[in-house]
């Protein structure tokens, strides 16, 4: 196609700056808009599963943010009675954690590498299937494509009629970064259960530590860390003390619920959807960013060298299903973390031991780190 196409996104998160360098890169041209004063990212940590880690390399964003980030070896979960049940996460492929604002700064610094152009202040209205992307000022941008990137609570998705269900899952986290020390674990993760409560310690630079304080809504005293309810934490988890104790009284994060949105479609007309205001998911199998950034990438593959309406009916045919599995399996994963009887416990525990042992649950709940897309190079659907 000799003339270039024009895109336009709402959204400079983590899947918006994804899909538009890798538009970018294929020849399009790409305005994103972001409603904020700035670029930023909010957050603190997060894991890079092998296909983050390919989406990042497709579009040169990976030795930025290997660079800052830590190489995890060994995933490791235990019980309440700090008993080891899981290391066997790593099969296969790489994982790096790393501080979410340097991974946005590197998606940043690939956007804008690449000629996108990004406006902040720039609030999205919604769209229309014809390819129109609406602002809160008036403004109407005309496209060949129009991409909600712009979160759970997406405007356009919404103005397209895409949203089927909004589902609050009754859990959430807060997450933090304290300063690291050498009590903190090195190329290690370590994530430990009580009950409902899950903490994880997770090195993600060399200045930082992430933790992860997940809980159910109804655990009154769990959900207070902004201000910190610390001795909460340390009676559940006194092996991390030293890591508890280094969370602000008043820390930057704060606990949030997990939700996950259901949709219809991806798209409509010239309009689509990608990141969480396709699927938000809990991020129990630390996939939620890793699918967003991936899906973005598979967008533009299977835009690229076809028509718009031949492009997204593939992306969609293709990576739907496979991100539909990923959420059915992260939701499941979370109910077993934060819904499992008191009573039961040592039967939890010993079911993800078993389970940790058994290859063939492992393959299926982890399919989706050692998956990419492959569009480019995919046959059309049947139809088209």
């Amino acid at each position: 196609m000799s003339t270039q196409r024009h895109a336009e996104v709402a959204g400079a998160g983590l899947a918006g700056l994804t899909l538009a360098t890798a538009l970018a890169q294929r020849g399009w041209s790409v305005r994103v808009h972001e409603r904020g004063s700035e670029l930023r990212e909010i957050g603190a940590g997060i894991y890079l599963w092998e296909n983050a880690l390919r989406a990042l390399e497709d579009i040169g964003a990976y030795d930025a943010v290997a660079a800052r980030g830590e190489r995890i070896n060994s995933p490791e979960l235990r019980d309440h009675k700090q008993r080891l049940l899981q290391r066997e996460w790593l099969r296969d492929g790489r994982l790096y954690t790393v501080v979410r604002r340097d991974l946005h700064a590197a998606l940043a610094d690939a956007a804008k590498q690449a000629g996108v152009e990004i406006e902040t202040s720039s609030v999205v209205a919604g769209a229309t299937p014809d390819g129109e992307l609406e602002l809160a000022d008036g403004t109407v941008h005309k496209a060949d494509l129009v991409v909600g990137a712009d979160g759970v609570y997406s405007r356009v998705r919404d103005t397209l009629g895409l949203t089927q269900q909004i589902t609050n899952l009754g859990d959430g986290c807060g997450r933090h970064l304290v300063p690291r020390t050498a009590d903190d674990p090195v190329n290690v993760a370590w994530e430990e259960w009580n009950g409902g409560r899950r903490v994880g310690v997770v090195p993600s630079s060399p200045e930082w530590t992430y933790l992860f304080l997940c809980c159910p809504e109804d655990d009154t005293e769990g959900v207070q860390q902004q201000p910190f309810n610390r001795q909460t934490w340390i009676d559940s988890f006194p092996s991390f003390r030293s890591q508890l104790e280094r969370v602000p009284d008043m820390p930057e994060g704060r606990w949030a619920a997990f939700s996950d949105v259901v949709t219809k479609n991806w798209y409509k007309g010239r309009a689509a959807i990608v990141g969480d205001a396709a699927h938000a998911m809990s991020p129990n199998l630390g996939q939620a960013a890793c699918c967003a950034m991936m899906n973005g990438v598979a967008l533009a593959q299977a835009l690229n060298g076809r028509d718009i309406d031949t492009g997204l009916e593939l992306w969609q045919r293709s990576e739907k299903p496979v991100i539909d599995r990923v959420q059915r399996y992260s939701r499941m994963y979370g109910k077993i973390g934060t819904r499992w009887p008191e009573r039961g416990l040592e039967v939890r525990s010993a079911l993800i031991w078993s389970l940790a042992k058994a290859k063939p649950f492992q393959r299926r709940l982890q399919f989706a780190a050692n998956y990419f897309p492959s569009l480019e190079t995919a046959a059309v659907p049947v139809g088209r």
